[in-house]
């Protein structure tokens, strides 16, 4: 019986390339907030959601496979992204066992349950793999501007689809378990409609403040502001994710409290973060400024690249490295996850005083749609990008010394 497994599961990996040939000729269906918060407390119905997820859920992984092909031949040989592959592979398989089962049929919709959460338990740490696999990659072979463009553009849309699949299976997951969260019984799924901002500002600072303490033995204070133009005595809230808006807030929480410590070690007291939430009738942004020292032009754009950390190179596994520091991946996915539905994160930096941090979201749920990467021509075109001329003037490290130029003439 082994043995027939085995060859069962041969003959699956074998077909695999078709499957992903398959798949990704289809364009992924971006949905809305409201798509979501609509179905989940509505009309939710786990034949439908079961129904189309076995189609979606391949379409997403197949799209993001064949842009890893795409990748220096010397980066996917690395073993860290060979076992994410071999991942990515295993899940699209598992779904696929789906697509012949009928949708009335009980134990098949428990059962894809129950996949669905194996596979986002086998995908819990792709970003670290992935992030040691760049490592790999860079200490055995160095890094180039057109490698490091394409590792940037591929990882960008990587993570992206990685968002947008957990967000799939989380929904599926946790509306049709047949539980609810206590602690959040008006969520649906992971969505909050009534998400309250202030409320996750607070609770991400007290995480980041906890870290910070340990740390340094000292944190900043925090000062929060809202501005709600649509009814001025009424705390804002929208419709989100909240452990996205934690996510992204804990990072910038973090960065912020590691300088303006660094910069005022000396300093009887710390000056405080401070945080403006506004509410305006196209976009909820919030803005945190600190008095950091700021970070010069020059390196604002390193600070969002995956192929340059300022914080010293972890192991998976490697538990003693400094709290506030990580793979350098922080800021780069908080700003993906701003821009999943639509928004954004920006950072405007005044070197010798601080910096403001700015997340932009979408007010309404209905402007608030995934933004997911498909694999098609124009996707293929970026990865074939040659390095060319600037056109532009170089600036030299040293002016041009005129008095020895007309000399010589």
């Amino acid at each position: 019986m082994k043995f027939v497994r085995f060859l069962m599961k041969n003959a699956a990996l074998a077909n695999a390339p078709k499957h992903i040939d398959h798949f990704s000729k289809f364009s992924p269906s971006p949905l809305s907030m409201k798509q979501f918060l609509d179905f989940g407390s509505t009309n939710a119905c786990e034949k439908t959601s079961f129904v189309f997820l076995r189609q979606e859920l391949p379409v997403r992984l197949s799209n993001i496979m064949k842009e890893i092909n795409l990748l220096p031949d010397r980066l996917i040989s690395t073993p860290s992204v060979q076992m994410l592959q071999s991942w990515y592979i295993q899940s699209l398989l598992d779904i696929l066992n789906f697509l012949d089962k009928s949708p009335d049929d009980h134990s098949a919709l428990r059962d894809f349950t129950e996949a669905l959460v194996k596979i986002r338990n086998r995908h819990n740490d792709v970003v670290p793999t992935m992030a040691q696999g760049v490592i790999e990659y860079k200490e055995a072979f160095g890094q180039d501007p057109v490698t490091s463009q394409n590792v940037q553009y591929f990882l960008d849309r990587f993570y992206m689809s990685r968002i947008s699949i957990r967000m799939l299976i989380n929904q599926h997951s946790l509306i049709f378990d047949g539980t609810t969260n206590p602690a959040h019984p008006n969520t649906i799924g992971s969505i909050e409609p009534s998400c309250e901002v202030a409320k996750v500002v607070r609770d991400a600072y007290e995480s980041a403040k906890m870290l910070c303490d340990q740390y340094y033995l000292g944190s900043p204070k925090l000062e929060i502001e809202e501005i709600n133009s649509n009814c001025q005595k009424e705390p804002i809230s929208m419709v989100y994710v909240p452990s996205h808006l934690y996510h992204m807030l804990f990072e910038l929480f973090k960065n912020a409290m590691r300088a303006t410590v660094e910069t005022h070690e000396s300093s009887p007291s710390l000056p405080p973060i401070k945080v403006m939430v506004a509410l305006g009738g196209e976009d909820l942004s919030i803005k945190m400024s600190d008095r950091g020292g700021g970070v010069p032009l020059r390196k604002i754009e390193r600070l969002f690249s995956y192929m340059y950390s300022t914080a010293p190179t972890p192991r998976i596994g490697d538990f003693q490295q400094a709290p506030l520091a990580g793979f350098g991946y922080g800021l780069p996915i908080s700003r993906l996850y701003a821009r999943y539905f639509q928004g954004d994160l920006q950072l405007y930096s005044m070197e010798g005083h601080g910096t403001d941090a700015v997340i932009y979201l979408k007010a309404l749920s209905t402007d608030s749609i995934e933004k997911l990467p498909v694999y098609n021509k124009s996707a293929w075109r970026h990865y074939k990008v040659s390095q060319e001329a600037d056109d532009w003037c170089v600036p030299s490290k040293e002016p041009l010394n005129l008095a020895v130029h007309r000399a010589s003439k």
